[in-house]
């Protein structure tokens, strides 16, 4: 193996493991797929820049486009979808409007 290459690969795998805490093995398969799905969930230009170098040097890298599923995604995982907002915001005005009825004011009930 190119020691180039290598150093680059170690460089990738010590960020992923800084940033998400995961630890990748050299001898793991499906490496070069792992550290592709990490490289797009980072926030690391260092990693980016990182993985923008190795990857023209990873031979049969087939990269899996998720453009069709967009994802949302705080700090490299996954957030579940709401099924209804629009209830959501109904019961929050609802909330609100109680919440305006009754204040008390030094143990006296005003308003």
């Amino acid at each position: 193996m190119n020691p180039g290459l290598l150093k680059l690969v170690h460089q990738c795998r010590r960020l992923i493991q800084s940033e998400f805490g995961v630890k990748l093995h050299l001898t793991e398969e499906h490496l070069e797929q792992h550290l592709a799905d990490y490289a797009s969930k980072t926030r690391s230009a260092h990693l980016i820049r990182t993985w923008e170098t190795l990857k023209p040097q990873i031979p049969n890298l087939v990269l899996h486009d998720d453009t069709d599923n967009e994802k949302r995604l705080y700090r490299g995982q996954e957030i579940a979808e709401e099924t209804s907002r629009g209830s959501s915001s109904t019961s929050e005005m609802e909330a609100e409007r109680t919440r305006k009825k009754k204040v008390i004011y030094r143990g006296q009930v005003i308003g």
